[in-house]
């Protein structure tokens, strides 16, 4: 098994390509050990240690690092997903689920065709944008103009993750809904 390593905007992220599907569908983002006990796999990974944050997306895994260096936590972490999938072992715990994205979403009903709008440019325009960075972007809300998002993964506690959201999105969504005057991360 041979798994690719990108860098992320985030210095203390790494994105672990394995070259299969992690998730099926949905991410899975786990900040604490406590939350790892919905996936054998963030369990090894959280049992490196160092390592404080593990992401699973569609087809990647970004870990986020507390302390310690990347090459020396590297091949630990490399160690930990190569026994992992060689295990057969499912990627989810009986009985899990990739995380909600609509999850106490908030929005007046009137604003519910700028709503799709906004989602729609999320899927096809930034979340595979920020997925190539080991991350992810869902909505939780729009409100007088302000549209509330939760990154994840590599984006979340990124150094340019604010650069990201106001000169990145906030312009995109901007170009497409004149009406959306602000982008806050939630």
């Amino acid at each position: 098994m041979f798994i690719q390593t990108e860098a992320t905007p985030n210095p203390a992220t790494l994105k672990f390509l394995p070259g299969r599907i992690v998730m099926g569908s949905g991410t899975l983002d786990m900040r604490e050990p406590a939350e790892a006990e919905r996936s054998p796999l963030a369990q090894r990974l959280f049992g490196v240690s160092g390592v404080s944050g593990v992401f699973l997306g569609s087809d990647f895994i970004t870990v986020t690092k507390s302390d310690g260096e990347w090459p020396h936590l590297k091949p630990a972490i490399l160690g930990a997903i190569m026994e992992h999938f060689m295990s057969g072992a499912p990627v989810l715990s009986e009985g899990s689920a990739a995380d909600e994205t609509d999850e106490g979403e908030f929005f007046a009903p009137e604003d519910s065709e700028t709503v799709e709008t906004i989602k729609d440019l999320l899927e096809t325009r930034i979340r595979p944008a920020v997925a190539g960075d080991g991350g992810d972007i869902t909505f939780r809300g729009y409100r007088d103009g302000t549209v509330y998002l939760v990154m994840k993964g590599a984006c979340s506690g990124c150094p340019s993750s604010t650069a990201t959201l106001k000169h990145g999105i906030q312009n995109l969504l901007h170009h497409f809904l004149p009406e959306v005057r602000g982008v806050e991360a939630v």
